[in-house]
């Protein structure tokens, strides 16, 4: 028996329309947003968006991931807490040596 292979697209809500060609490198198959004429919309139609066309959803913003959590879309949400853990991690590792005060 074959494993069945699931294709996972991402929807990039427009603050990451900025990373598509990275995420495309990365190897996932992408569309952002303004690609998908979404520019402006409200929340819940890009998250409607997403649900029809079986993508998952990239966003910083928590109104759009609560609206996904309520329809069932799949969803990440990157906070900006994460955003300054990673880079506090970066920051530790390349510059050891460097007290914060």
């Amino acid at each position: 028996m074959q494993d069945k292979v699931i294709v996972l697209r991402l929807l990039l809500d427009e603050m990451y329309a900025g990373l598509k060609e990275y995420f495309e490198t990365l190897g996932w198959e992408v569309i952002s947003a303004q690609d998908a004429g979404l520019k402006g919309a409200k929340d819940k139609d890009i998250v409607e968006y997403a649900r029809v066309n079986g993508l998952l959803l990239v966003t910083q913003d928590q109104k759009p991931a609560e609206l996904a959590d309520l329809t069932g879309v799949k969803h990440v949400l990157i906070s900006n807490a994460m955003i300054a853990k990673i880079a506090d991690e970066k920051i530790r590792e390349e510059y050891p040596d460097i007290s914060q005060r």
